[in-house]
Formats: structure tokens, sequence, C-alpha cells
């Protein structure tokens, strides 16, 4: 079976499809990739399914060799990219021989790059998903120097595209719409225009599981604490410091502290790509 070497491993590169739901009655997230439009796409341009297993690095990229010719992709954040030492284009398939060293730069705007390659990352599945789990630690280990990963068969030919549109990651601030409930009764009736003020940033704390947020606190009607209850992709709870949180793919299944609202998630690939000290916005509404 082909394979792909660990030159550089980067700041956090984690295999990831796109997850596998089903499994929260078992406490098992979602997981899957943060960015999934960006990881889509990276399938698309070297002939995969959207299901194939990709690469997501974090801030500084990674560095790979091939040990057979394959095509490949880099999207998600906009990131320099090199095929030994040359510069190759981001957002494109790019052939690789047999011993190539693929490097993808830090990102330039955003946070997490995708990167796919033909057949796809084909490490064993783990509940029907090859998607490491940061949380449960489902899934294989985050990369590090020297591992090797298997590569598939290729299953199709590259997309013959000079551009594909796509959303790239937020630049002046991430604006997040909210459906309000189901405990927006636990905060006082100034909550709606705190959250829609505009005064959050992304909190450095931010990661697979939750995008924190740093600024006033949403201050609650009601004390004590609700009995555990379930958690969904996107929801943004408040913990006692009253600063919300919203939960990405990684998040637990289950947790005892308020929920204001819930996030759609066609809105969550934006929360993925936004950097620490970002502005958030709020942008309350009714289902």
């Amino acid at each position: 079976m082909s394979a792909l070497t660990v030159v550089r491993a980067g700041a956090l590169t984690t295999v990831q499809d796109l997850g596998r739901p089903g499994h929260a009655h078992l406490g098992v997230p979602r997981s899957g990739a943060l960015d999934q439009p960006a990881h889509r796409l990276a399938n698309r341009l070297v002939g995969n399914p959207a299901a194939f297993a990709t690469l997501e690095t974090t801030v500084n990229g990674c560095a790979v060799r091939t040990d057979t010719a394959v095509t490949a992709a880099v999207t998600g954040a906009p990131c320099p990219v090199r095929v030994d030492g040359r510069p190759v284009a981001w957002g494109a398939p790019v052939r690789l021989a047999a011993g190539a060293v693929l490097e993808v730069g830090s990102a330039r705007a955003g946070l997490r790059c995708y990167v796919a390659f033909g057949g796809g990352v084909a490490v064993p599945r783990v509940l029907g998903s090859r998607s490491r789990d940061l949380l449960s630690g489902l899934g294989p280990e985050p990369l590090a120097e020297g591992m090797s990963l298997p590569l598939g068969s290729p299953c199709g030919p590259p997309l013959a595209a000079d551009t594909v549109p796509g959303a790239g990651p937020p630049t002046a601030g991430l604006v997040l719409p909210v459906v309000l409930g189901p405990r927006e009764d636990w905060f006082v009736p100034e909550m709606r225009r705190a959250l829609a003020g505009g005064a959050f940033r992304v909190s450095p704390a931010s990661n697979r599981i939750g995008l924190r947020t740093e600024g006033p606190r949403l201050e609650r009607a009601r004390e004590g604490e609700l009995p555990s209850e379930g958690m969904v992709l996107g929801a943004v709870q408040v913990p006692p410091d009253g600063r919300p949180v919203v939960f990405l793919a990684d998040h637990p299944t289950t947790g005892g502290y308020p929920v204001v609202g819930v996030v759609p998630e066609p809105s969550l690939a934006a929360a993925a790509q936004a950097v620490p000290g970002a502005p958030v916005r709020f942008v309350p509404v009714r289902a």
C-alpha cells in the first residue's frame, strides 16, 4: 500500500473525514473536519468522494513525503505550498512524484488547511470514521515526525477547473447567527443586547472542542445548575464565567451549563477559521 511519511508535523495536524455521527448516546461526538466545505473541496480537487480522509493542519501546516506518485491539493486557510522547495498552486490539484516532499506553510489568513491525496488517507476506521477526536481520544494519533500514513487507491480523475469558488476565512471578524434557546430564560433580558453587541473576541483557548470567547459576561437571571442534558453541534453554552463557548466538532455530548442558543451548522466553517483575537458578533434569530 502507498504511504506518506511525516517530515514535519506542525502545531496540530490530524486525520479527518466527515466524522462519526449517530453515537452521541454512547458519549461520542461527531468529530470530523471543522471546515467541512474546505475538506470537501480538497477531496473534489483530487477526484475523491467527500467522505475520504484528509489532513487538517493548524496554524503552521505540515510537510510529508510520498513514496509513490499521487495527486494532492491544499484548501482551507490560504498558505504557501511547496513541492521539494518549489512553489506550487494552493487550491488546485498538484501532481507529486514518488519521493517528493509536499510542504504546507503557515496560514496567511484563518487557521486550518486541508490536504487531500488521491485515494485518501487510509488509516483504520473507528466507529465508521477515520477522524481523530481530541476529546475522547478516538481515531489515529495526531501526526508526529517519522509517522507513516497509508494511502488508498485513487478512484477518480482530478477536477479539471481553473478556479473553484469558495468562502474564505473571516478577515473582518466573525459573525455568527444564533437560534435562541433552549435556556434563554436563564439569563437577564439584557442578554440579547450583550450577545449582539459585538464586544466578544476569539479566545486563544479555543480548539476543536469549542470556540471560546473573551469579553463581557452574559448575566444570569437564575442561579444553580442544570441536570446534565444533551449538547448538539453549534450549541452556545455559557459556563460560570459568563463568556459564551460555541461547541465545535469534538464537543462533549452532555453538559450542565445553560445553552443560550445554537449556531446553525453552515456557519461553523467560519468559526473553524477564526483566529485568536478576532472580533465575534452573535446575531440572535428565531427558529
